[in-house]
């Protein structure tokens, strides 16, 4: 048996494992996640029922479950064993559905708390009527003095009942179980799924008892060669076998006394046997600690599974809007931006067509023929302004559209992606407010164009030029330049473009200077696109926010592994 030091070791480390399997949410419907959280919940369910209550209370009463098939006979038997009706038995099935625990008062403080079974509720009565009671949620306490103090019986659900929460539950029970009482028919005693269970309990070590009931009298001998051979293959050759031979019940609704006596003989010597029971316990309880391993490598896997797909989702998004920046900094620098209605207002702005015939013409002469322009009539640099603000709102919005229906697109075709996008419909498309956001962020920008000239047209002369041609002229002129390069443009576009983009140059460099001019272009550059970056990562956030939801991360993977290494150390 654990010593208390090791036995407080043990507990620390097995708490933690348990946070740990708590924590590791498989919230995405991934390709075999059923498996896995039927798993992650029978580990958790057996580190609540059994292992953390039996570490701290290594002295409690062995807990002897019943279990078996419907129809074999378990609540007929546990009444049998205590000589009273604890348990409710009948033809009608299932009958057992609220789990009955029968102990000696002695041992009645082992089981009123949560110590064991904490998530089921605890009622008391001398029989189960299970009007007003759910089965799945309850545990029906009855005292008796039949049973030897140090020795519990509890009459689970049928493991193979119509009700699936009854079955979770008999599922459930066994795992909670010190021991347990296996009840099986001559009929029944080769049918698979109690043999699933018991597979289950051999590879856990989980200490069995097999009550082999209903046994015609003369068939006895050969079906119990027969299940001890079975039991042998399973590596169960220890378990005892108590037979029952199929008998009238007594009035009462019991088994004949002779029939039960053997068990009733057996358990009380077991209850009376401190060395006996410590034995049950140990070979449980190291039975359940080392399945641990392979059970918490299930859950691991399938946690690292996850944190893998919300990383590739996560990624997905980031990728999308990524390369939606990228086009918006190659449409704002290739000359995308100047044609079409910006070419138009450009033109009117200079004067008439005529402008291009002056664009080899010298600079000054081209700035008397711009200035008397604007001196004789104001420009309409409003509408340029505009052209240039419809043209780049036009680009980031649809830049953000498409990196919306990307980022959707493909969630749909990776891992748990398309139940997120039909989670979260509004994901489909950019923000609501998007368009509002943009022009917003426009108008803000070009309000920043105009504060690059005036920092820059401080001194007395340069501030007089910039009068000459006006600010919000030099302004638009300046967002010209700023979407110069051509790369973008085709055919005869690119010499209108380009044209457009040398004399809008020398105008500036005649009233600031080349170097002053590359670098208010640069920060004007800059500027609009840390504004789209900061905007890009606002619609990104969302999807951020929608795998934030689903509560996994990686560390939570690596965190449960070293849970488990911990427990394995101890061990």
């Amino acid at each position: 048996m654990l010593s208390h030091d090791d036995a407080e070791r043990m507990v620390g480390a097995v708490s933690t494992l348990r946070e740990r399997v708590d924590e590791a949410q498989l919230t995405l419907d991934l390709p075999g996640v059923e498996s896995a959280r039927t798993t992650r919940d029978a580990l958790l369910h057996q580190l609540d029922d059994y292992v953390l209550p039996r570490l701290r209370s290594l002295d409690a009463p062995l807990l002897a479950v019943v279990g078996g098939s419907t129809g074999a006979g378990k609540s007929t038997l546990v009444n049998s064993i205590v000589d009273a009706e604890v348990s409710q038995s009948g033809v009608l099935r299932p009958t057992t559905t609220i789990p009955v625990l029968v102990h000696h008062p002695d041992d009645e403080k082992w089981f009123l708390d949560d110590r064991i079974l904490p998530g089921l509720s605890r009622t008391r009565g001398a029989r189960a009527t299970d009007e007003g009671e759910s089965g799945s949620t309850t545990l029906r306490l009855i005292t008796s003095r039949s049973l030897p103090p140090g020795m519990a019986l509890l009459d689970a659900p049928d493991i193979d009942s119509v009700v699936s929460a009854n079955r979770a539950l008999a599922g459930q029970l066994l795992a909670a179980a010190d021991l347990w009482l296996f009840v099986t028919t001559a009929a029944r005693y080769a049918d698979a799924v109690p043999w699933d269970l018991l597979r289950q309990a051999s590879d856990r070590g989980t200490a069995i008892a097999i009550v082999l009931d209903r046994v015609p009298p003369e068939a006895m001998a050969d079906i119990r060669s027969h299940l001890a051979s079975m039991l042998r293959e399973q590596g169960l050759a220890t378990a005892p076998i108590f037979g029952i031979p199929e008998a009238e019940l007594n009035p009462e609704g019991r088994l004949p006394e002779n029939d039960v006596a053997r068990l009733r003989s057996w358990l009380t010597a077991l209850a009376s046997d401190a060395r006996a029971r410590a034995v049950i316990v140990r070979q449980t309880l190291a039975g359940a600690l080392a399945s641990l391993d392979d059970r918490t490598t299930v859950v691991v896997d399938a946690a690292t599974a996850q944190a893998d797909a919300v990383t590739e989702l996560g990624d997905a998004a980031h990728t999308a809007y990524d390369d939606a920046l990228e086009d918006v900094e190659q449409g704002v620098s290739d000359g995308t931006l100047l044609r079409g209605e910006v070419l138009a207002r450009w033109q009117e702005f200079v004067g008439t067509g005529e402008f291009f015939k002056q664009v080899e013409s010298t600079v000054s002469r081209v700035r008397d023929r711009i200035t008397a322009a604007i001196k004789g009539q104001p420009a309409p640099s409003g509408d340029l302004g505009e052209a240039l603000q419809s043209g780049v709102a036009a680009l980031i919005t649809a830049q953000a559209q498409g990196a919306a229906a990307t980022t959707v697109r493909r969630w749909r075709q990776l891992p748990g992606g398309d139940a997120l996008v039909a989670a979260h419909p509004d994901l489909a498309k950019p923000s609501a407010d998007l368009p509002q956001r943009i022009e917003r962020m426009v108008r803000d920008w070009q309000g920043e164009v105009l504060d690059l000239v005036r920092n820059e047209g401080k001194d007395r002369r340069t501030t007089a030029r910039v009068a000459a041609y006006g600010l919000n002229g030099i302004g638009v002129i300046l967002m010209l330049v700023a979407f110069a390069h051509t790369g973008g443009l085709v055919g005869a576009e690119v010499g209108i473009a380009g044209g457009t983009a040398v004399l809008a140059q020398k105008v500036l460099e005649a009233i600031f200077g080349d170097q002053a001019v590359r670098e208010m272009a640069r920060k004007a550059r800059l500027a609009l696109i840390g504004h789209v970056q900061t905007l890009y990562a606002e619609e990104q956030a969302r999807y951020d926010e929608a795998l934030a939801g689903v509560d996994v991360t990686k560390d939570r993977a690596e965190r449960l592994a070293d849970a488990a290494a911990a427990v394995k150390a101890v061990r």
